[in-house]
């Protein structure tokens, strides 16, 4: 055949393919009305720009007259919210950015340290506005780095995906991950009187949305009963009162989002949707309920043995890991144990002490002990994100010369010793093609499933949601005033109440500046997450860890500084160290005093109180294995101190 032949008729099908996909394309309603709000929303923030430069900012006036457009805007974006967010979060960090500058990144950091990101967008500006000496420059970068950003998602290789329905159900299921934790709590919404009709707003707008799709995608449709739950809910919010304190996420959530969470992960197996989208990362598909503790997954709990499956094989490498929780013989001098800081019947945590012992006995560690409760749901470890793997963390702590002062090879042979573990860990190995020699990861895999497995137990509050058990109509209200006026979903996020927000993929860290003593008299010296990536973003910044079993796991805070759960909340209703007149330049945290009322207060501790969750401890080891090596033979269960 004719070469040029060939190339002209392979010219024409391109041709005639790229003609039936735009044609398809102009006949696609969803896709349409992704491009029509693109446009709307592009075009609002252009003329937003236009306002900016004719209208002047230094007055109250003006001020005001550029918020309110600033506010217009923000209504547009949320009819794109539903595909920006999910297409691109880097993107829309500069779209819609809480902070100025961040360090923390999205689940990569596991792989790769965290890269300074600059926020920009409608929330920045919007708080700008309230900033001394503001210039009309910075306000319009702020604005452009938005309409610059939102570029991104005309390129193909975002389009192309709305050709495809499976995308839908992904970015659906963020969506209501979303509007559970993030959008009813004013996280990303300056001026908490728009909360609410942001959020009337959106939902008309994914309603629309559902729509087009059905017309477009007929084959795998939003189902009836979804959709008749989701005009219930609208109805739900319609009739919600303006003032977003007063709005009933409890219901809201119970009722409505919850529900319709489970209906879309159906849709999701039902139409077999698979992701090739870093937001899906850690989501498990079959979990139907946001508060199943299956719903994500932060670390592996299983270390080397994550290939195993049986149950019973499983129970057995998780009671020899129970042995060497409480057994000394990991430590240098044979006399200190896991349960020396964690102790398990007092939540896997010390509540005896504001900082556990060090390895000498004498001095105190500067940080307070974390529960191991729940540590399965932080993608990073230890108050400072210093570990990204269950693994690294507990090697950190065997070798530490603060805490267990061991030497891997010889925890190894003084295990082995013993004829028990010797018999079990022989019997393991074989479970780990890729490590046939018995080595430190084989022990701590097992230490590691062992704990974790307390991991997996609810509260009364997750029984509320999920099985409409009832709990008091104080934990009701204080659930509220948790998700609006104290403030603290904007940094404890649902479900696990800690720091990592849908899509469940990073760890976020805070600065609260948390005093040195009770005084007030200056902040804590420690860094936090500054040790590990240093930043002036980053200084003194901990890891926001989840309130959980807090009514058990006293002291609080990095330093253990609060003993009860009342000068916890005091802390946070006077406005951290910014509240108390410290200076601390990158608190996170506002400054102004959240006004907590007593019964507020109350109310709030009662919800608390509904998290801890139901745990069946078990009692400790009667006797430990017994060594060839007869100077090994006087360790004691829990070790010494």
């Amino acid at each position: 055949m004719n070469k040029t032949f060939v190339i002209t008729l392979l010219l024409v099908s391109f041709v005639t393919i790229g003609i039936l996909s735009f044609k398809s394309q102009e006949n696609n309603s969803y896709i349409q009305l992704y491009h029509s709000r693109l446009n709307e929303f592009t075009q609002s923030e252009t003329e937003l720009i236009a306002f900016i430069k004719d209208e002047n900012i230094q007055t109250i006036k003006g001020k005001e007259f550029i918020r309110h457009k600033i506010e217009q805007s923000r209504l547009k974006l949320k009819g794109v919210d539903f595909w920006l967010r999910y297409f691109d979060p880097v993107a829309y960090h500069r779209i819609n950015g809480p902070l100025p500058v961040e360090w923390e990144t999205e689940v990569f950091e596991k792989f790769e340290p965290p890269y300074k990101r600059e926020g920009a967008g409608l929330s920045l500006a919007e708080l700008y506005l309230d900033e001394m000496n503001i210039s009309t420059d910075s306000l319009i970068y702020l604005v452009q780095s938005s309409v610059q950003s939102t570029k991104v998602y005309l390129a193909d290789s975002i389009t192309r995906n709305l050709t495809n329905y499976q995308h839908f159900y992904l970015a659906n299921r963020l969506f209501l991950l979303n509007l559970t934790a993030i959008y009813t709590t004013g996280f990303e919404c300056p001026g908490s009187s728009n909360i609410i009709p942001e959020l009337v707003s959106m939902l008309k707008d994914i309603d629309q949305i559902y729509v087009t799709y059905n017309e477009s995608f007929p084959g795998y449709p939003v189902k009836k009963d979804y959709l008749a739950l989701y005009r219930e809910a609208m109805l739900f919010v319609n009739k919600q009162p303006a003032e977003p304190n007063e709005f009933d996420h409890f219901n809201f959530i119970k009722n409505y989002v919850n529900p319709l969470f489970g209906l879309n992960q159906k849709m999701i197996r039902d139409y077999k949707v698979v992701s090739n989208n870093f937001n899906d990362y850690s989501l498990n598909d079959n979990s139907n309920s946001i508060f199943d503790k299956s719903l994500y997954k932060g670390q592996n709990e299983k270390g080397v043995f994550i290939a195993v499956d049986d149950e019973a094989v499983l129970e057995e490498i998780r009671q020899v890991g129970k042995l060497l929780f409480y057994d000394p013989i990991l430590s240098g001098n044979n006399k200190r144990s896991c349960i020396s800081c964690h102790k398990p019947t007092q939540y896997f945590t010390d509540t005896g002490r504001t900082t556990s012992l060090q390895f000498d006995d004498q001095e105190s560690l500067t940080r307070n002990t974390p529960s191991l409760i729940n540590v399965v749901y932080n993608h990073l470890l230890m108050l400072d994100g210093k570990h990204i793997s269950l693994m690294n963390q507990a090697k950190d702590v065997i070798t530490n010369p603060l805490e267990l002062s061991g030497n891997e090879k010889d925890v190894v042979k003084k295990v082995m010793s013993c004829s028990d573990y010797e018999k079990a860990f022989k019997r393991f190995v074989k479970l780990t093609p890729n490590s046939k020699k018995i080595n430190i990861d084989h022990i701590i895999s097992a230490v590691i499933l062992y704990y974790s497995s307390f991991s997996k137990y609810y509260s009364p509050f997750d029984n509320a949601m999920n099985k409409n058990e009832n709990i008091s109509m104080n934990c009701e209200k204080g659930f509220n005033i948790f998700m609006s006026k104290a403030q603290c979903a904007t940094c404890h996020f649902v479900p696990q109440f800690n720091g990592v927000k849908p899509p469940y993929i990073n760890t976020e860290f805070e600065v609260l500046g948390v005093p040195a003593d009770k005084n007030f008299s200056k902040i804590s010296p420690d860094s936090g997450r500054a040790k590990i990536h240093p930043a002036a973003q980053t200084m003194n910044a901990f890891r926001t860890g989840t309130i959980r079993n807090a009514a058990f796991t006293k002291p609080y805070m990095h330093n253990g500084i609060f003993k009860t759960l009342d000068e916890v909340i005091s802390f946070y209703d006077a406005g951290g160290a910014a509240g108390k007149g410290l200076q601390v330049r990158n608190q996170t945290l506002s400054g102004d005093s959240l006004k907590l009322s007593k019964p507020e207060k109350e109310q709030l501790t009662a919800f608390i109180h509904s998290l801890n969750e139901n745990i069946t401890f078990e009692a400790a080891p009667g006797v430990l294995p017994v060594s060839k090596n007869k100077n090994l033979n006087g360790r004691k269960v829990g070790g010494e101190y």
